[in-house]
C-alpha cells in the first residue's frame, strides 16, 4: 500500500492532474458568480495553465538557479519564475475572457512562487 502511495506521489501525471483539478477548481470558484460559461471557461484555462506551468516550474528554476551567486542565488529565480507565471496568467486570462483575473490567479500563483522559493532554496544550499 505504502509502495503504491509513494508511486503515485513520485508520478509526473498524478502532479499535473492535481495541478488541474486544483487550481482549476479554485478558478471556478473565483469566478462563481459570472454567469455561464465563465466560471467553466475560467477554470478550464486555469487548469491547463497550471498543469502546464507545473510541468515547467522545476527546469526554469533549475536553469536559473545556475546563473547566480551570493544571496541574489536566493531570491532572483524565484522572483524570475513569479514574475513570469504572473505575466502568462494575466495575459492568457485577459485573452479568454476571465471575469475575476486577480481573485482566479491569486491563489496559484503563491502556491507556484511558494514552490519555486522552498525547490530552489533547497538545491541553492551548496553555491552560496
Amino acid at each position: 500500500m505504502i509502495g503504491r502511495v509513494r508511486a503515485l506521489a513520485g508520478s509526473s501525471v498524478v502532479h499535473l492532474l492535481f495541478a488541474f483539478l486544483a487550481m482549476g477548481g479554485w478558478a471556478v470558484f473565483a469566478n462563481r458568480m459570472h454567469p455561464m460559461p465563465r466560471p467553466v471557461i475560467a477554470g478550464l484555462v486555469q487548469g491547463i495553465l497550471s498543469a502546464c506551468l507545473t510541468l515547467f516550474l522545476k527546469s526554469v528554476i533549475d536553469a536559473l538557479s545556475k546563473r547566480f551567486r551570493g544571496l541574489a542565488a536566493l531570491w532572483a529565480p524565484p522572483l524570475i519564475a513569479c514574475l513570469g507565471s504572473s505575466g502568462i496568467l494575466v495575459t492568457i486570462h485577459a485573452l479568454s475572457g476571465t471575469p475575476e483575473i486577480v481573485k482566479t490567479i491569486a491563489v496559484p500563483l503563491l502556491v507556484s512562487t511558494s514552490y519555486a522559493t522552498l525547490y530552489n532554496y533547497s538545491i541553492s544550499g551548496g553555491r552560496r
